[in-house]
């Protein structure tokens, strides 16, 4: 697979490749590692694979010198979908196993951490958009986008007190989810003493 490989080190002459832990690997010979405890459900692989048909297998699955998958479990998956033979690796040999068995779990957990600036997201899926290209392929669903740019979506609830009333939760919501949202809030709180609903000034 030459053509995945070139692509992972760089386009043309420009990159070369010289370290010699990167190279190319069947997919059978790769081994899973037994307990990795990050899952992957189809949804996700097909949009890993579409991410890799779209813009080529540009991060490396990192094994061990047994061939053991430390961190690209989720790639190795998509690339099988794909019917791929090879994929590019990079092999490391200088951690120990508990390292080995850490990693495996920090390089899934540590991503969670970071979040989206989403009035800069909301550019970028507009400029994108105009442009024609497949949000999809960004790895956000089209109903999470339409979130991101309609923030009337969904029950808003601001925890206002009403000068008239004791203790008033002010609640926002898109006027053809009227009834969802009424039977919802009925359901929660019908078991709470001293508590009740209204609606349009009428008690539900």
């Amino acid at each position: 697979m030459a053509c995945l490989f070139s692509v992972l080190v760089g386009a043309g002459d420009e990159m070369k490749n010289d370290n010699p832990n990167y190279k190319s690997i069947l997919t059978t010979e790769l081994i899973p590692y037994a307990r990795n405890s990050r899952t992957h459900s189809d949804s996700q692989v097909s949009k890993i694979a579409s991410s890799i048909k779209e813009f080529g297998f540009l991060n490396p699955v990192l094994i061990d010198l047994d061939n053991g998958i430390i961190a690209g479990h989720g790639r190795v998956m998509a690339a099988q979908k794909l019917g791929l033979k090879e994929v590019p690796v990079l092999q490391i040999g200088h951690l120990s196993e508990s390292q080995k068995r850490a990693y495996i779990i920090a390089d899934n957990r540590l991503a969670l951490d970071a979040g989206w600036d989403e009035d800069m997201l909301k550019l970028e899926f507009n400029d994108l958009a105009n442009e024609g290209f497949n949000l999809d392929l960004t790895g956000f669903d089209l109903d999470e986008i339409s979130v991101i740019f309609d923030e009337s979506k969904g029950v808003q609830i601001d925890n206002e007190i009403n000068e008239i009333e004791d203790h008033v939760f002010v609640v926002k919501y898109p006027l053809e989810k009227k009834i969802e949202v009424m039977n919802l809030l009925a359901e929660s709180i019908k078991n709470i003493v001293g508590v009740t609903l209204w609606c349009d000034d009428e008690q539900v």
